[in-house]
């Protein structure tokens, strides 16, 4: 399953791979983090202290994610921090909320084998925090592999992403497997 998601992952790559170029080209688009979305993140130089790993994916992840970091700081002062995100809006507004928190504000790789293992290897968190839900089949699954315990916080599913999720329940069985924890929102 995994390899099939991978393929279609690189086909639509592929495939918009004319618009990226263009947009790049003409915008600036997508040019920003290119490296990091390859996995050349910086080396965390940890020391021996625990990494936290916290992934917002825009601009509203990053807003609801401050008091969470808040609270982390005080409950764990010696774990360092690394954000990341995948949109230039919410790059620049983690850069500017965690500038005395954050050890990193990284672009998130993308959800290739190859590039999620590099990232990993460069930040080796002992924890992955997701906001929202922001399931990435192939970075949970090198989670698990490195044994590297995954919380989605704050997780949401819309009836429409429900129904999507439906449609591949094998596939989201497997990928779900790979969270040690969701703390999810209510109706309430």
């Amino acid at each position: 399953m995994y390899l099939v998601y991978s393929l279609v992952l690189t086909l639509g790559f592929l495939v918009l791979l004319p618009r990226f170029l263009f947009d790049a080209l003409r915008h600036g688009k997508y040019v920003a983090g290119f490296k990091q979305r390859m996995g050349g993140i910086p080396p965390v130089h940890s020391n021996g202290q625990g990494v936290i790993w916290l992934h917002c994916v825009s601009v509203g992840e990053t807003q609801a994610a401050r008091p969470l970091v808040e609270s982390l700081q005080r409950q764990f002062p010696n774990h360092l921090l690394v954000v990341s995100t995948i949109t230039v809006t919410g790059q620049a507004l983690a850069k500017e909320l965690f500038k005395t928190t954050a050890t990193q504000v990284i672009y998130f790789p993308f959800d290739w084998g190859f590039t999620v293992r590099r990232a990993l290897r460069r930040i080796n968190p002992s924890l992955v925090l997701l906001m929202e839900t922001e399931l990435w089949p192939n970075f949970l699954r090198e989670c698990e592999r490195q044994r590297t315990p995954v919380a989605v916080v704050n997780g949401r599913i819309s009836e429409r992403s429900l129904r999507r999720y439906l449609l591949i329940r094998p596939f989201m069985a497997k990928v779900l497997e790979s969270l040690d924890r969701a703390i999810m929102q209510g109706d309430s």
